[in-house]
């Protein structure tokens, strides 16, 4: 898709495209809701951001189907800046930010209970995309003069599934005492506090660790061990994304 002819929403049309397979069946209602894509019994809904606005959608489509949701995040991005008319680029540059797997704990906040359901499955994909910019004259100063206008999709470079709580333990380094804090993580992992702390919150609300008791102020956390072979092939595939991002 061309910049200048591209469309409001245009990553998620490109991605239900990339996903969908021969058989599939596209934008069908299903239970008052419409379904990105169907694959047989199985519901595949692809959300680029804002997990909370799907929230009710997911919990009630979840409770009688086998739902996967997909979700991507931009490993590499570049940030393509468009004049007034929506058509001649005037700037390409690639971003120095790397999106890495962690970053899904932004959204699943609103939602983490999803993840305990058998039903649900949650996929992330690493992406290249195009972030477009476009100017607009007398836009107020603090804006710098500039929209984000759209997200165009350049590739997908890997995906990660998880389908079971146990399987986000991978976002819980070897290593890492037990029980540990949610500062430890953020020690352990090199990231935020406040991001250890949206990461203890879904792992908790999931069932994937158990409150064991405080440290000071501080909560301790203890992770829950799988089922017999349930999470070890996703642990091991997603240790390999995580190396890589």
């Amino acid at each position: 898709m061309g910049i200048g002819t591209m469309q409001e929403r245009s990553l998620h049309a490109a991605l239900k495209s990339w996903y969908a397979e021969p058989g599939d069946r596209l934008e069908q209602p299903v239970d008052g809701f419409i379904v990105d894509i169907c694959r047989g019994e199985l519901l595949i809904e692809i959300q680029t951001r804002n997990l909370a606005s799907i929230k009710r959608k997911l919990a009630a489509l979840t409770a009688r189907h086998p739902v996967r949701l997909v979700y991507p995040i931009p490993q590499e991005k570049w940030v393509v800046r468009l004049a007034p008319d929506g058509l001649t680029v005037l700037s390409r540059r690639k971003s120095p930010k790397r999106g890495r797997p962690i970053q899904l704990f932004e959204e699943l906040v609103s939602c983490p209970e999803l993840a305990a359901h058998p039903n649900f499955a949650l996929e992330v994909l690493l992406t290249r995309e195009a972030e477009i910019r476009r100017e607009v004259v007398g836009l107020r100063r603090s804006r710098r003069g500039w929209l984000r206008y759209d997200r165009e999709l350049l590739g997908v470079l890997s995906r990660l599934t998880f389908a079971d709580p146990t399987d986000y333990h991978v976002f819980l380094p070897r290593g890492l005492a037990d029980p540990f804090t949610a500062r430890d993580l953020a020690r352990a992992l090199d990231e935020p506090c406040y991001l250890a702390q949206k990461v203890m919150y879904c792992l908790r609300k999931m069932g994937a660790v158990a409150v064991v008791g405080k440290e000071g102020n501080s909560i301790l956390y203890s992770p829950l061990r799988p089922a017999r072979g349930r999470g070890q092939g996703a642990r091991r595939r997603a240790t390999l994304l995580m190396a890589s991002a």
